[in-house]
């Protein structure tokens, strides 16, 4: 179901004009108009769903089968030696648009992004981490 105020879902509607990579009757693909780097390529479900948490796992298969798709397809068009897939779910991880999206970002070594992508390697509270798993388990 459409969201009156989402712009991607007016982007879906034919509303908003976008540069459209690829389509089927789940997954719409389009061009960042806010590219992080060339090629920076938008992969969203048809129906509208805000994050991770609310999105019909078809709908979330159809966008994992397109973005490797997609992330062949620049591959073999703009040869990055590397590529993100960058998914948020809610403020706080930075998503700004409710509707679920995942970002296909082709990477350089000399682009801008690398210190912003990466973060440094510190060990864990083992103990920590165990309870987290177990916590994490028992929800499955």
């Amino acid at each position: 179901m459409a969201q009156s105020d989402c712009i991607f879902c007016k982007i879906l509607a034919g509303e908003i004009p976008a540069i459209k990579v690829f389509e089927d009757e789940r997954v719409l693909a389009f061009m960042d108009i806010n590219p992080i780097n060339e090629g920076h390529t938008l992969v969203i479900p048809r129906r509208h769903a805000p994050t991770i948490f609310d999105i019909e796992i078809e709908d979330l298969n159809a966008i994992m089968a397109a973005a490797k798709r997609l992330a062949q397809a620049i591959k073999l068009s703009l040869d990055p030696p590397g590529l993100n897939l960058v998914q948020s779910n809610g403020r706080v991880a930075s998503q700004i648009i409710d509707h679920f999206h995942l970002h296909l970002v082709p990477r350089w070594p000399e682009d801008k992004l690398a210190a912003a992508m990466n973060w440094k390697l510190q060990p864990g509270d083992m103990d920590q981490i165990k309870a987290a798993a177990e916590k994490i388990k028992a929800r499955l």
